[in-house]
């Protein structure tokens, strides 16, 4: 029997989190006929060996070291066959009816590319999980711009459309891979799923959200293990994103703009700490970040060349 669905996780080290994931995607088959495949980015904490022991029927592609978010799942993408693709964390907990409930709506609605599910804190508190495509001004005020607006072919579900979803928990249609291409390689990690969101939109291709459809997230699971270099690669991201899509000229703006919101906050900080005779926190943590940003700036423009 074909897949409903192939369902894609990158695991780097997440060994305890990717066992609960998989167990929870196991109670919420059902009766879907999914394909489960992970890509193990070189991990060391013995994921591969858990995988085999206690998860044989998911597809293992290893690899032999940290390609990425994009290039892995670029990677199950290619050796997956379902229609519809489910980018999912190794950090997030299925909830009983959400795999039926996307699959259902994307059958069901097929101008829609791609879509983003109800992600909740482990409180059970509403977690962001879409937004607008960044501006220079969303960016330098450092909002993170979050609106959307029923989609009006939806039949009978209660969606919306939105900008962009993020990759926690992102379904896209095969179809529309096929004609927009596969997530941009150039992203190691964040942006990349706000990239195809964007080349899809540009195609005619709709993005929803579908609340109802609910998974736990704990944010960050990869990511923890590295946070210094997270956030360079964050502001990479941003910057090829820009560069990308609006422009060279618009990026290099929002490299400047970003230095000066990062060093304002820090003198900010530093002036109320000498009234204060306090702890300069917020000075040191703005300050590392503006420096940050500018080692991404230059090595953006290295890339560049």
């Amino acid at each position: 029997m074909s897949p409903h669905l192939s369902i894609l996780i990158v695991n780097w080290n997440t060994r305890q989190l990717l066992a609960r994931c998989l167990e929870s995607i196991r109670r919420s088959q059902e009766g879907l006929s999914l394909e489960i495949l992970v890509v193990d980015n070189g991990s060391s904490d013995g994921s591969p060996g858990l995988i085999r022991s206690d998860f044989p029927e998911v597809r293992l592609l290893e690899n032999a070291e940290n390609l990425g978010f994009a290039r892995a799942n670029n990677q199950a993408i290619r050796a997956s066959s379902a229609p519809y693709v489910l980018l999912l964390n190794s950090d997030t907990c299925v909830q009983p009816g959400a795999l039926g409930g996307m699959l259902h709506f994307m059958e069901r609605n097929p101008k829609v590319a791609i879509l983003g599910a109800e992600l909740l804190n482990p409180d059970g508190s509403l977690q962001p999980s879409w937004a607008r495509f960044p501006t220079l001004w969303s960016e330098f005020a450092g909002k993170n711009v979050r609106a959307r607006k029923p989609y009006p072919d939806a039949t009978g579900e209660r969606a919306y459309q939105v900008d962009w979803v993020g990759g926690a928990c992102l379904m896209a249609r095969r179809e529309m891979i096929d004609q927009v291409g596969l997530l941009d390689e150039g992203y190691f990690m964040y942006s990349e799923e706000m990239d195809w969101c964007y080349r899809a939109a540009k195609l005619g291709w709709y993005v929803c959200y579908l609340p109802g459809a609910r998974l736990i997230h704990l944010g960050g699971g990869s990511s923890r293990h590295a946070a210094a270099g997270m956030i360079a690669e964050l502001y990479r991201s941003k910057l090829r994103f820009f560069a990308r899509h609006y422009g060279q000229r618009k990026a290099r703006l929002l490299g400047l703009l970003l230095q000066a919101r990062f060093l304002g906050k820090a003198l900010l900080s530093r002036l109320r700490v000498m009234r204060a005779f306090g702890r300069s926190d917020q000075f040191e943590t703005s300050f590392r970040q503006a420096i940050t940003l500018s080692r991404a700036i230059r090595h953006s423009h290295a890339r560049e060349q």
